[in-house]
């Protein structure tokens, strides 16, 4: 299966924003590339918050280009076999942690937003990877700083997408806590 195919499974089954979710899948049917950086009309973007449970808090980057407090993500690569892989290595490669899963049930949030020319937009689906016990991060060479906050400090540093990011995992975690998961 194609990263494009996975992509178009992973959306029709998110159900959270049913109008986000059909731009996204318009736009996938639209633009054959929508997965790859070159697709001038926006591209999918991948990203996970990693987040350590344990401890009540989450790991941003400050963005090299954009100087802002963020979720690690970023571009799909040929190699990427699905969103999940995308996000979970972007969330790897960018926080230095090893061991990182995602929580299960797909993505945690889909979030639309305008870039820079050439290309138009960003259409990140963005998933909630947990660290494991003790993870030691390590700051790469995208990001200006790497830190941890605690869930209301991200909220004081961090963009409305970052923030309604944290409060939709966090509320992902209690459902698998409710649940037994």
């Amino acid at each position: 299966m194609s990263l494009h195919d996975d992509a178009v499974l992973v959306l029709k089954g998110y159900e959270d924003q049913p109008e986000l979710g059909g731009l996204y899948l318009d736009h996938l049917a639209a633009h054959p590339d929508a997965m790859w950086k070159s697709c001038g009309a926006g591209h999918l973007t991948a990203s996970a918050l990693v987040i350590d449970p344990e401890r009540g808090r989450v790991l941003l980057t400050l963005h090299k280009k954009l100087g802002m407090w963020l979720q690690m993500g970023g571009h799909c690569e040929p190699g990427d076999t699905s969103l999940e892989r995308a996000a979970l290595r972007e969330a790897a490669e960018e926080s230095g942690i090893e061991g990182l899963t995602l929580l299960a049930g797909g993505p945690v949030q889909l979030d639309r937003h305008a870039i820079p020319a050439p290309c138009h937009w960003h259409l990140d689906v963005q998933y909630a990877a947990l660290a494991p016990s003790g993870a030691v991060e390590a700051i790469s060479e995208e990001s200006l700083d790497l830190r941890w906050f605690s869930y209301e400090e991200a909220a004081a540093v961090a963009d409305d997408s970052v923030v309604r990011l944290v409060e939709r995992s966090r509320a992902a975690l209690r459902r698998r806590e409710r649940d037994g998961g």
